[in-house]
């Protein structure tokens, strides 16, 4: 065939395969418009899971009628005028393909009006073809329809799933859009029926009401807030406990500058973070968003916009990293105002459980004299954190131990009603925070292999090592280039004496080409150290004293991480007397 210049119609369409992939691509894109031209409160209207009919509504600023056909051609846009502008993307978008895209496979609809104008425009394209604009009757504001999506291009129409199953893919990006503006009430319909509204929150405690009702109650009840900002980065936003924790990762929310994105790098820093405080398998649930510098992120790099890059994806990584690990380091008892509660099943107390000798019935006068006894031992007892609240009548978070179940579990009772500590989950805790404070305070100690081991890998993976020779050097490794596609490992880190060599450099190299970093060494010798922790902690059976016991709850409030063990487990739970009244019928 001779070369042929396209028609704009057939290249909108080519452009609208990359664009509109179902009918949430439309919404998505026409929502970010909205919230492009300031809009404060948006309706959304579907029918048919958006196969019939889209409509967005918005109270923007509106456009002006003798732009409105300049809105739906191809690469128009008030969003940028320069290369400065593409490179320092402020907005949601930018490329002005969406709406001539979304037009060139279905019938849509534009009506405007801006503030200061006496009365709304209305055009309508279909087919390619556009009409002249016409009055209408419309509030200041944008509202644009799309019916019929892909009844000019059937082949893809045939992609669509059911009703259901898009328009289920539609309240997910709406949702989406809803947590990274909670400063704009969504209303949405379906088949004329209300699935969605959300009012606008202006508070913290409406924005965490917003949150429970995207996540669910039970990630607002058990989420701390996070706020940090250094380097330029600000990081915000809201961390499930380790307790809620999900067996995929489908509640996980990134926001870089108010923009839904998916990214691998701020994926793989906040799984690090969570590495201690997981059971194995399991996906911590999420909702953060950065504020950066517009120009130190590239926005430009998918053609849906789902992914974005980074000028300095290693600075970016540290700085999320560090801040999730110092926010989830205060998951121990009496350290977040949220704490993980349970209500124990009362088939957990069988007969015989509880030994006689260490029984106790408290009321708060027991409390009070353990308190009173506690106070005068805590000279002699080193193992005693100190009061960090400073009010000498206060209970500690965990109160005083009672008694001890079947030789595992410690009972307690402070100010709010019954504590139970599993002490060996406890005490592994306990000692394998200290084992890495002393890992961690000594520089990393290389030993040289008696045999080099030598491995075959990719070019591109020896080039990788020969750029980050430091890197490999602080994880405690040397390895050298022996060929164009060969490596020879000399040293590896002395903790790891023994590990599979050539298993730990290909995963760290996977993690380098991936983030940027890893972590393999210290995540290794992190579980060495829990190895360690779990041997030499108390084990089961184990009668402890009144004191012991006292010792460990006292070590359990200045432990960080002290609510999970290393291996993800809960170490104590708690009922209060509300909580006891109800499981008995008090007060019926």
């Amino acid at each position: 065939m001779p070369i042929l210049q396209l028609p704009d119609h057939l290249i909108n369409q080519i452009a609208a395969g990359e664009v509109v992939e179902r009918p949430a691509s439309v919404v998505k894109e026409l929502v970010e418009n909205s919230l492009d031209a300031g809009a404060s409160d948006l309706q959304i209207d579907i029918v048919a899971g958006g196969q019939k009919l889209m409509r967005i509504r918005d109270n923007g600023a509106g456009i002006e009628r003798d732009q409105l056909a300049l809105a739906l051609s191809r690469h128009a846009t008030s969003k940028i005028s320069s290369l400065d502008d593409l490179e320092a993307v402020a907005s949601l978008g930018f490329r002005g393909e969406a709406l001539p895209s979304i037009a060139s496979v279905a019938r849509l609809s534009l009506c405007s009006r801006t503030a200061g104008a006496d009365a709304a425009w209305l055009v309508e394209a279909n087919g390619g073809t556009l009409s002249a604009p016409r009055p209408a009757a419309h509030p200041p504001g944008t509202t644009v329809e799309v019916h019929d999506l892909f009844y000019n291009t059937p082949a893809r129409r045939r992609f669509l799933r059911t009703e259901r199953t898009e328009f289920g893919h539609i309240e997910k990006w709406v949702r989406r859009l809803s947590l990274s503006r909670p400063d704009v009430a969504f209303t949405m319909t379906h088949n004329r029926r209300t699935v969605l509204h959300l009012a606008a929150a202006a508070t913290a405690a409406e924005r965490l009401q917003r949150i429970a009702r995207i996540c669910g109650d039970g990630f607002a009840e058990q989420a701390v807030f996070l706020e940090h900002e250094t380097e330029g980065i600000a990081l915000t936003g809201w961390l499930g406990l380790p307790t809620f924790n999900r067996s995929q990762p489908d509640m996980q929310y990134w926001f870089v500058n108010g923009r839904s994105i998916s990214d691998r790098t701020l994926s793989h820093a906040v799984r690090h973070a969570y590495r201690d405080v997981l059971f194995h398998g399991r996906f911590p649930a999420y909702v953060l968003g950065i504020t950066m510098d517009p120009a130190a992120v590239d926005a430009n790099a998918h053609p849906a916009k789902h992914e974005v890059r980074f000028r300095d994806g290693r600075r970016v990584h540290g700085v999320v990293s560090q801040a999730v690990e110092v926010a989830l380091a205060d998951t121990r008892p009496g350290g977040h105002a949220v704490a993980p509660a349970s209500i124990l099943r009362r088939d957990s107390f069988t007969q015989g459980a509880m030994p006689l000798a260490a029984a106790h019935q408290p009321g708060s006068g027991a409390v009070r004299e353990s308190l009173a006894a506690y106070r005068a031992l805590s000279s002699a007892a080193p193992a005693a954190a100190p009061d960090r609240h400073g009010e000498q009548d206060e209970i500690p978070p965990l109160g005083f131990a009672v008694a001890q179940i079947g030789g595992v579990y410690i009972l307690a009772e402070n100010a709010q009603g019954l504590v139970v500590v599993d002490m060996h989950a406890a005490h592994e805790r306990i000692l394998y925070e200290k084992l890495k404070v002393g890992y961690d305070d000594q520089s990393v100690v290389r030993q040289p292999m008696l045999v080099p081991a030598t491995i075959a890998v990719a070019q591109s993976e020896a080039d990788l090592v020969e750029q980050s020779s430091d890197v490999l050097e602080k994880l405690g490794m040397v390895v050298d280039r022996a060929g164009p596609a060969s490596l020879v490992i000399r040293e590896m880190p002395a903790l790891l004496k023994g590990a599979d060599a050539e298993s730990l450099l290909r995963d760290i190299l996977s993690d380098l080409s991936q983030a940027g970093q890893s972590s393999r060494v210290e995540n290794a010798c992190h579980d060495l150290l829990a190895t360690m922790a779990c041997h030499h902690s108390v084990r089961a059976n184990r009668l402890l004293t009144i004191d012991e016991m006292n010792a460990l709850l006292r070590e359990m409030e200045g432990t960080e991480r002290a609510d999970q063990c290393n291996h993800g487990r809960p170490t104590w739970t708690a009922i209060t007397m509300a909580e006891l009244d109800r499981l008995f019928l008090r007060g019926r």
